[in-house]
């Protein structure tokens, strides 16, 4: 059977739309990929000062924020590494190409942070039980130190984290690590001014609670994008509005919108036109496009125009979103 004519994809009469997605999603991710590298060789580098000094020390804190650094290190590399698969190109098997690769690596990290903040609450379990004395001095520099480089990885991914779920897990790691620096602190100030040893493991089940809130919502944002829920940033009543809105424009029906990737969103659509609309069909298809695109921020949109419903079998489907509005 061969597609109808009316429906196109966006490559067709508006190729400069995916160019300019595509340079710009190219350039956020060098830019990202650049920042995780930089940041990836401040955690290296200080690591494994702060394993020893946490052995030394003998101080669960310390040993917990050098723990999750590690793991800091593993979650930026994961984020290379998806990066680096999700640029393989699509083929006739992988029509998107790889690119939920960095979707899934963000969903990896999201759920090593919970794995962490287990350990942590089995580790202050065991100290409760049997209080271990922790050396505040070798705590306090040596947290003092790692929460400077922190804060300098943090600054560097900040930037990144909003345009990638990829880039947003791994800086999620490197906050959660950033509030257990601050707590590795905050107990080597209690141990050398009061003595008061069980500020580790409280401090240590307070740093566990941290990385597990921090974490909810980008587990729910990666979900989110596994399930092919709407993108946060499109308003389906309005775009479905806007479109309706159009001269000839009868009814908007069979509507999906979706996110790929972390800025790369998708939206297919079935237009129903007036029998008696007088325009090009072909014109009005670009102005939708133009509405999705430039609107609503949507790149890859497949528009299929009709003049009847006759035949359609996903009529419905325009019925559900709409319930809520007694449309």
């Amino acid at each position: 059977m061969m597609p109808d004519h009316n429906s196109r994809h966006i490559h067709d009469g508006g190729q400069h739309q995916d160019r300019d997605h595509g340079h710009s999603h190219d350039h956020h991710r060098g830019a990202s990929r650049r920042r995780l590298v930089a940041a990836l060789a401040l955690i290296v580098g200080y690591m494994g000062v702060e394993i020893v000094a946490g052995i030394v020390a003998g101080s669960l804190a310390l040993l917990a924020d050098a723990a999750h650094m590690l793991t800091d290190a593993g979650a930026i590399g994961l984020a290379l590494f998806a990066m680096w698969i999700a640029n393989r190109p699509a083929s006739i098997k992988r029509t998107f190409g790889y690119y939920r690769t960095e979707v899934l690596a963000a969903m990896f990290n999201a759920f090593s942070l919970w794995v962490i903040a287990a350990w942590i609450f089995f580790e202050a379990y065991h100290r409760f039980r049997d209080v271990t004395e922790v050396q505040g001095g070798i705590v306090l520099i040596a947290g003092a130190a790692g929460l400077v480089v922190n804060i300098l990885a943090a600054w560097i991914l900040h930037r990144s984290a909003g345009h990638s779920l990829n880039v947003e897990g791994a800086f999620r790691h490197v906050m959660a690590d950033l509030m257990g620096s601050v707590g590795v602190v905050v107990s080597g100030v209690l141990t050398l001014a009061f003595g008061w040893w069980l500020a580790d493991p409280i401090l240590g089940v307070f740093i566990g609670a941290l990385v597990l809130a921090s974490s909810w919502g980008l587990v729910t944002r990666v979900f989110q994008v596994l399930l092919e829920g709407s993108p946060a940033h499109v308003d389906m009543h309005r775009l479905c509005q806007a479109m309706e809105d159009m001269e000839g424009v009868t009814l908007v029906h069979d509507i999906h919108a979706w996110t790929i990737t972390s800025g790369y969103e998708s939206l297919t659509a079935h237009v129903l036109v007036d029998p008696e609309y007088p325009g090009e069909l072909e014109t009005l298809r670009r102005q939708l496009q133009q509405i999705a695109y430039h609107d609503f921020g949507i790149s890859h949109i497949t528009i299929q125009m009709e003049q009847s419903l006759e035949g359609c079998t996903e009529r419905h489907h325009f019925d559900h979103i709409f319930a809520d509005t007694g449309r």
